[in-house]
């Protein structure tokens, strides 16, 4: 065994227990170690076996055995048994490939120098290994997950490691039988009603997952106190392509609207049962969470409507108006001042929404408000003179549809 080895071996004991202390002291679910000997015990024998294992197996470049990753599974699986979360499980592995490292660079510094074969060789190894070891441990995790959580939670927890970039998204997604796409419609549901997840989640969530093969992540916001429901839908093979200009590869579409997604959108609306506002925006799983950031941008400033065969998402082309006017106090209140004047009309909001909606078309409008046309006439007329603003005209359209769009998000409540 060359030094390097013989280093690492000499210090595997000191630097194990400086790998439990580590974790007691930088991931807040682990610091019961302190209080719990017995699982102290297990979890400095196990970083204890992990370092031996590397010095017996790294000098000749030899692979960890099944039995290797079978234990290592079992370290993964008595994690999640004891109920560790993914993101505290995503820090023990930070903090123990950090630390290898770490271990690594001083034992080769204590050669002074010396050692250079021997470090390439230890990290040629290191890397495909580490990698094997990691893979297990994440299997070892999920198996226990897949056997004690009810699917809709399995769901709700892919649905989150793919927002957050966590690579046991792939274990994950095996484990509900549903396979990791090139492109997903991140689609944000913004929920009227606050008391309303807990019931759609238990009634209807397994069922509409299970037809349109979406992850979904629901509840509420912490903060302002919304309710939301987050589906991350994906795309067809290739229909991102479809609409993306030639020589580019974008990894935010923020204005792509699937030929499918309509149809989900609509059967989750349905399901909901209560006034929604939907917000979407397409991008490759790594840039996830910027999606469901402007998702959840363009959900806050769409209307909420209630539930029909119409209901669709809203993506930044509908609502850009009303997102850059929500940023600029002096424009959102003039808005609202010309609301307070429609107040006083007989519907003339819900007109005007109507009127927008069908493209200005009179006729189509009337019969959606169920009024004879001369009555729109009227309403139309009516809101010109409480403004000085046409509907009709360029002007009416950019903003009379604004204070529309504003006035029903629910954005002056």
């Amino acid at each position: 065994m060359g030094s390097l080895f013989a280093e690492l071996a000499r210090r595997a004991s000191a630097n194990a227990r400086r790998e439990v202390e580590t974790y007691t002291r930088e991931i807040p679910e682990l610091g019961f170690l302190d209080r719990d000997s017995r699982a102290r015990g297990e979890t400095l024998e196990h970083a204890l076996w992990l370092r031996r294992r590397t010095v017996e197996l790294s000098p000749d470049t030899s692979e960890l055995t099944e039995d290797d990753l079978g234990c290592i599974a079992s370290m993964g699986e008595a994690r999640a048994s004891a109920g560790m979360s993914l993101d505290a499980r995503q820090q023990v592995l930070r903090v123990h490939t950090a630390l290898m490292l770490r271990e690594i660079n001083e034992a080769s510094e204590a050669q002074r120098g010396g050692g250079v074969d021997e470090l390439m060789r230890m990290m040629t190894w290191f890397a495909p290994q580490g990698e094997r070891g990691i893979g297990a441990y994440r299997e070892g995790f999920v198996r226990v997950l897949r056997h004690r959580m009810p699917y809709s939670e399995q769901v709700a927890l892919l649905a989150r490691s793919l927002l957050n970039g966590d690579p046991i998204a792939a274990e994950l997604a095996a484990a509900v039988d549903m396979e990791l796409p090139e492109y997903y419609a991140v689609t944000v549901f913004r929920l009227s009603n606050p008391l309303l997840a807990d019931r759609f989640m238990e009634n209807e969530i397994d069922t509409l997952v299970k037809a349109h093969r979406t992850p979904v992540l629901w509840g509420h916001r912490s903060g302002d106190g919304s309710v939301e429901l987050i589906a991350l839908v994906p795309l067809p093979q290739g229909a991102a392509a479809e609409h993306t200009p030639p020589h580019t590869a974008p990894d935010l579409l923020p204005d792509l609207v699937p030929d499918h997604l309509p149809d989900v959108v609509r059967d989750f609306a349905l399901a909901i049962g209560r006034p929604c506002a939907v917000g979407t925006a397409v991008a490759r799983p790594p840039d996830s969470a910027d999606a469901l950031d402007l998702a959840r941008r363009i959900s806050r400033a769409a209307p909420l409507r209630p539930p029909s065969a119409r209901s669709r998402p809203h993506t930044l082309a509908d609502v850009f108006v009303e997102l850059a006017v929500a940023d600029m106090p002096f424009a959102d209140a003039w808005l609202r001042s010309l609301a307070r004047r429609l107040d006083s009309g007989p519907d003339l909001l819900i007109t005007l929404d109507a009127y927008y909606r069908h493209d200005m078309h009179r006729g189509t409008t009337a019969a959606a408000l169920n009024v004879h046309a001369r009555t729109l006439d009227y309403r139309l007329r009516r809101a010109r003179e409480l403004t000085g603003i046409d509907p009709g005209s360029t002007r009416g359209v950019r903003t009379l549809s604004a204070v529309v769009a504003r006035r029903l998000s629910g954005a002056w409540s």
